[in-house]
């Protein structure tokens, strides 16, 4: 089994607990997710530059630091980004995340399984570290 570490940001303590009951220890059979915390863009950036995350899951609707700023900003300034997922309030965001250059999109409120899909479909298509 593949564990891998998945980023949770929003300002909200309560959605990333979502997040993280969402996702799940085990999205998949095959995959174990450790889970790190931000609720500010400098901690997402410390994190990103600091520890091996894998994934990133943004919160859209975070104050003041939205995901979707964070999220393009990220893909600007780094070479070989984590991939993205965005959390949404909207359907109509989609665009904005596809601007942002995000990988996936989740829906409030969040759906297990689908999140766990959009997760595990993700993590399965990063590159095998050797």
């Amino acid at each position: 089994m593949t564990q891998h570490t998945v980023l949770l940001y929003s300002d909200d303590p309560e959605v990333r607990d979502r997040m993280r009951m969402a996702i799940g220890g085990r999205p998949a059979a095959d995959l174990s997710v450790k889970f790190v915390d931000a609720s500010t863009y400098a901690e997402v950036v410390k994190l990103v530059d600091d520890t091996e995350v894998d994934l990133l899951v943004l919160d859209g609707e975070a104050t003041p630091g939205g995901g979707l700023g964070i999220a393009r900003q990220l893909k600007d300034e780094i070479t070989d980004p984590p991939p993205v997922v965005l959390a949404i309030a909207r359907a109509a965001d989609r665009w904005l995340a596809s601007y942002a250059r995000v990988e996936g999109t989740i829906m409030y409120p969040l759906d297990p399984v689908i999140t766990g899909k959009t997760v595990s479909d993700l993590l399965r298509s990063l590159p095998v570290q050797g």
